[in-house]
């Protein structure tokens, strides 16, 4: 929807038609990245309170008023939807539809009892939650990252089904409420999608707040007694039960094209249901582009931002740019933060080998704010290549995460892709910036960097 004024502005002649079957403003501001962020920042203050003390400042924690803050989450996104609503049903420029979309032939969908044929098409589907085939679960009822933005009372304990992103931030949150929460992942890692030193440390100073096991199937959900749940996972041939008020899954998200009937107009899917794009974003059917979610590539807002630009050049201006996904940027807002950009090592030594691989490391404590914080272990990682002088990737975990990693990614983003300005610019002493540009001054072969990991007990 970023470019509807755009498109009208610039081609007076077009009629644009804006169809979703959902509330406008889609996944990230109705059920995803928006509330999700309103409910993290009130944890986020709780963790930090909790550390006052080893300041020599006594803080008693009174209250946390559950309701309230889940509710100020909804009225702030509501105004938001209904400011979006508004714009859209008011413009005269435009149709706006609320309904489910369905094609009936090439070019043609049904929306409602209307029909309506175009010669261009924008799909911005989305993605949904994945719900694994689990004996009991639907029968025993269970939370996910879409319903339970509706609670209005804290679950006294809470049992997640999967150990992702998603399950760090709402693990995070609701152990920040008071909830006990038990996270159960079937991946041996911890956050898998994350450098495996990381898994570790994120786990080790998360596992202070909340149950976290790894390696673990969930085979079967039950009703327990006391209005309770059970949940029976397995681990090498073994069962294991988890008793918990509440279930959340959060074992990852999958496509929802299946809806539009994308066959019917020619739009191919791949095995997954994931519709498949060329390298400009254009479908298997010619003026018929797909990005965002509904095309499965990377599930991030900014990356559904970039290629609406790539989409609105190629469609609109009747350019050719290729997606270029070599530093894509994501951050995880558990307690630590973890951020991330571009490739990871094991990605690296299997493409460029470790002769070419230099690794950058440098540990938050050892800059003079680092040590103010009194913060341990967290660090910087840098993944460089020696031959070129490039930034293939960049990895952190601690305070201030997904805002430390931005200088890298902006790096990556220049013509030459090195560090050469973050070694020459001045940065402010003593600020917690300070501990990005050190990893850069301590580029090390990856042997080198996994026995420093070995002395933290991390490798």
């Amino acid at each position: 929807m970023n470019y509807v004024g755009s498109i009208i502005e610039m081609n007076p002649d077009f009629k644009v038609a804006v169809i979703d079957k959902d509330e406008p403003g889609g996944i990230c501001l109705t059920r995803g990245c928006i509330p999700s962020k309103l409910l993290l920042y009130p944890a986020e203050l709780i963790r930090t309170i909790g550390t006052a003390g080893k300041f020599g400042i006594d803080v008693t924690l009174k209250n946390i008023d559950f309701k309230y803050i889940i509710e100020k989450m909804r009225t702030d996104i509501s105004k938001d939807i209904e400011s979006i609503r508004e714009g859209l049903s008011s413009d005269p420029k435009l149709d706006y539809y609320h309904g489910t979309a369905k094609f009936i032939s090439p070019y043609t969908m049904k929306v409602g009892n209307e029909t309506i044929t175009s010669k261009m098409i924008f799909l911005c589907t989305g993605s949904r939650t994945i719900i694994p085939k689990v004996k009991g679960l639907e029968e025993t009822g269970y939370l996910t990252s879409d319903t339970l933005l509706k609670l209005s009372v804290l679950p006294q304990s809470l049992a997640i089904i999967g150990g992702g992103y998603i399950a760090a931030e709402y693990g995070h949150f609701f152990s920040s409420m008071g909830s006990k929460v038990t996270i159960i992942g079937r991946n041996n890692l911890f956050i898998p999608e994350v450098e495996p030193e990381i898994s570790k440390l994120a786990r080790r100073e998360m596992s202070r707040f909340m149950d976290i096991v790894t390696g673990h199937e969930v085979v079967e959900v039950q009703k327990s007694g006391d209005g309770k749940k059970k949940v029976i996972a397995t681990a090498q041939g073994k069962k294991v039960d988890f008793i918990a008020d509440e279930i959340m899954v959060a074992s990852g998200r999958g496509p929802v094209n299946d809806i539009l009937h994308p066959d019917k107009s020619g739009i191919k899917t791949d095995p997954k249901g994931w519709i498949i794009v060329n390298e400009y974003l254009e479908t298997t059917q010619p003026n018929i582009w797909a990005f965002g979610d509904a095309d499965g590539k990377y599930l991030f807002k900014h990356v559904a931002n970039y290629e609406s630009k790539i989409v609105f050049n190629n469609a609109i201006m009747k350019q050719k740019i290729k997606v270029d996904y070599h530093a894509v940027p994501y951050a995880v807002f558990s307690y630590p933060e973890i951020a991330g950009v571009g490739m990871g090592e094991k990605d690296a030594l299997e493409k460029y080998g470790a002769e070419n691989i230099l690794i950058g490391f440098h540990k938050y404590e050892d800059t003079a704010k680092g040590q103010a914080m009194d913060v341990k272990d967290y660090f910087v990682k840098i993944i460089f290549e020696e031959s070129t002088d490039r930034i293939l990737g960049a990895h952190i975990i601690g305070p201030y995460a997904s805002i430390l990693i931005q200088e890298i990614v902006n790096l990556m983003y220049s013509k030459e892709q090195n560090h050469g300005s973050i070694i020459q610019g001045m940065h402010i002493h003593p600020a917690l910036s300070e501990v990005v540009q050190k990893a850069f001054y301590s580029l090390v072969p990856p042997e080198h960097y996994h026995h420093m990991l070995e002395h933290m007990g991390l490798d």
